[in-house]
């Protein structure tokens, strides 16, 4: 049996009324590209004295994320798509990603584009959140970005997620499973209920 890979992640955050307080107003969509980047695994040992991860990022990849992006932004109605990445120390992978999303943006006059370092994305979420709409982020930095994202509006149990391929979806909470708290009462079912109603 050959099953569908799922290759991107949106997860939609929204400020709530009388829970997020300053940031009641924010509403940002951060799209995941979740098949490559170091969380790939793709690591190694060298010896005792050093390990090795290697930060993959295929042209495929991020064309696909790029304009999974740009096709939700047009219909939802969000008017801008933002590229984070780090490509003025990651030159050649997170250089990769970047081009790849100009190259697709040029394709979508109607939608509004931009790029931010993930270090200035951050400030940004937390110092001026207005300036961001719809961000796609290749898998590290799509998962720290959401986590921030969901802090800012009250929790992690607010933060709908899921898991897009072709042909399939999963809809998840953000913060994955818990098994830690199973049995206890006390696990949050506000983001699992958005997943499905938000998505």
């Amino acid at each position: 049996m050959q099953f569908a890979e799922s290759f991107m992640c949106p997860r939609p955050i929204k400020g709530i009324s009388n829970i997020s307080g300053r940031y009641e107003s924010l509403d940002v969509v951060i799209m995941r590209e979740i098949t490559e980047d170091v969380y790939a695994g793709i690591e190694h040992e060298i010896g005792n004295v050093a390990a090795e991860c290697v930060k993959l990022t295929t042209r495929a990849a991020a064309v696909r994320a790029a304009e999974y992006s740009f096709e939700f932004a047009r219909k939802n109605g969000r008017k801008k798509v933002t590229c984070v990445h780090k490509a003025n120390a990651i030159s050649i992978t997170d250089g990769l990603f970047l081009k790849c999303f100009r190259e697709v943006a040029a394709k979508y006059p109607d939608i509004e584009s931009n790029d931010f370092m993930v270090d200035a994305t951050a400030f940004y979420l937390a110092k001026s959140p207005e300036k961001l709409d719809v961000i796609v982020a290749s898998n590290q930095y799509g998962d720290i970005l959401s986590d921030l994202a969901a802090g800012l509006v009250g929790s992690l149990g607010l933060a709908p997620g899921a898991n897009i391929g072709d042909g399939v979806a999963v809809f998840e909470a953000s913060h994955g499973a818990a098994p830690d708290i199973a049995g206890q009462g006390i696990a949050n079912p506000v983001a699992l209920i958005l997943s499905g109603a938000h998505l």
